[in-house]
């Protein structure tokens, strides 16, 4: 059952254009499979938040003994994997190195099982009426799908991450392969499958729960030029909870796009810290980009970053120009 079919964006660049390409591809894949099937939930193109950290999965599958992540990657190409897990890839005959797309799931993935189990007695019911039902003790397993037309060393690959590629077209027979689902007097009979499993209600409580977390990336950009100009250019006094640099009133706020320096994604991305402050990780090519930038008002590169919530402001420390980036 499709419960949420991917957002298309406004891409322009080459890169982008083929990356949302590819998520449509292993939409439709997944969609002539499982369209029919109440117990294999799929939903696509999922962005979430949890304990100030933000994930957004390109395709999710929920069925009665799991969960099943899956990351698309447009790559053509000779794609090549060593055996420290570190990924290179051919690209008009020059290799580079890329970010690993399985490394990036593996994080979604902890994120997401923080945010169910967080919710854990809100989504499914006690064990016999006494013990809360979890969900660390199901299945979860994560994906990696690239383009059919990339070429795929896999000799040198290590077998753990051969067995988590696959191109599209095989994607349906890989899934059925892991969630290995029978049919339901079949599951019964079976004493040797031991795994605990989710109910039809429970299925449609978690996909209901998934649903109401999506963060609709297009109603947030809607919402913060919606904003008056009064509310623009009320200043901000910096409290001991409220960092924010003042905000002048002759200098209105303004939201300004930030995109992914290499491939120009400018939707599609995850915000995120590391060692030399807040970046935006790119979903496309899976690079990532600095959120500090020069001041758009005086052009200074004496700025910094600054967090609250969801929401990134760029801040001059010259000119006390504010303004939201993220």
């Amino acid at each position: 059952m499709i419960l949420k079919t991917k957002t298309l964006q406004n891409t322009v660049s080459p890169q982008a254009i083929a990356g949302q390409k590819q998520e449509q591809n292993v939409a439709f894949f997944l969609r002539r499979a499982f369209k029919d099937n109440p117990e294999i939930l799929v939903i696509n193109d999922f962005k979430f938040t949890f304990n100030d950290e933000t994930a957004q999965i390109d395709h999710l599958i929920v069925y009665p003994y799991g969960f099943v992540l899956i990351e698309s990657k447009s790559i053509k190409g000779h794609v090549n994997v060593n055996k420290q897990g570190e990924w290179t890839r051919s690209f008009n005959r020059q290799w580079s190195g890329i970010a690993s797309p399985i490394k990036q799931v593996e994080l979604q993935q902890t994120l997401l099982k923080e945010l169910l189990a967080h919710h854990k007695s809100e989504i499914l019911g006690k064990l016999l009426g006494i013990k809360q039902q979890g969900f660390n003790l199901r299945c979860w397993d994560h994906l990696c799908v690239i383009s059919s037309d990339a070429i795929i060393d896999r000799n040198a690959m290590p077998k753990v991450i051969s067995e988590q590629l696959v191109k599209s077209e095989f994607l349906v027979d890989k899934l059925k392969e892991i969630m290995n689902l029978t049919n339901k007097f079949m599951r019964f009979i079976n004493v040797k499958d031991t795994r605990p499993d989710f109910n039809q209600a429970e299925l449609d409580s978690i996909g209901h729960f998934i649903l109401s977390q999506h963060i609709d990336s297009s109603n947030q950009a809607s919402e913060v030029v919606a904003k008056t100009p009064e509310e623009n250019q009320q200043p901000q006094v910096p409290t001991a909870v409220n960092n924010t640099t003042p905000i002048t009133n002759n200098q209105p706020t303004s939201a300004t796009k930030l995109s992914c320096k290499h491939c120009g994604e400018s939707t599609n991305y995850i915000p995120m810290y590391g060692k030399f402050g807040y970046y935006i990780n790119c979903n496309q090519c899976t690079k990532n980009t600095p959120m500090k930038q020069a001041c758009p008002m005086c052009h200074s590169k004496n700025t910094k970053v600054q967090k609250r919530k969801e929401t990134y402001t760029l801040n001059c420390q010259d000119c006390s120009h504010s303004q939201q980036i993220v």
